[in-house]
């Protein structure tokens, strides 16, 4: 777990973001693009603790991966719908079955999109235009 940065700049207007995300390397790549944007992020490592922390805190937008230790992205998901948290919720995963993308989409995702297809500039964008 990782404690929230402080913005560097106010487009992001102080914002809150939870990735929830155990690639290390991704997450702390769009943990700083998004700080530089001016949001407040925080980092989860795996489904279990990302639920925790999206139930205990407030957050503006969730981006969730869908395979994860401890328990996987469309657990979470559904957790979060039956707590009643209701964020906006981008799923970055690289599982691109059209199943898997309806299945989210049913689940009321935001947004589906495809590690292995989307650069992180393309998700700060998509996360910019959701948070306006």
């Amino acid at each position: 777990m990782t404690e929230p940065t402080t913005p560097t700049n106010t487009e992001g207007n102080g914002k809150r973001i939870l990735i929830i995300e155990d690639e290390k390397p991704l997450s702390h790549a769009l943990k700083l693009k998004l700080v530089h944007e001016g949001y407040d992020v925080t980092i989860a490592e795996d489904g279990e603790d990302g639920l925790k922390m999206a139930q205990d805190e407030n957050f503006d937008l969730v981006l969730i991966d869908i395979i994860m230790p401890k328990m996987d992205g469309f657990t979470v998901i559904s957790k979060l719908q039956e707590s009643g948290k209701t964020s906006n919720i981008i799923v970055l995963s690289n599982l691109g079955q059209k199943e898997d993308i309806e299945k989210a989409k049913e689940m009321g995702v935001t947004q589906y999109m495809v590690k292995s297809n989307t650069p992180i500039s393309r998700i700060v964008d998509a996360i910019k235009t959701f948070l306006k």
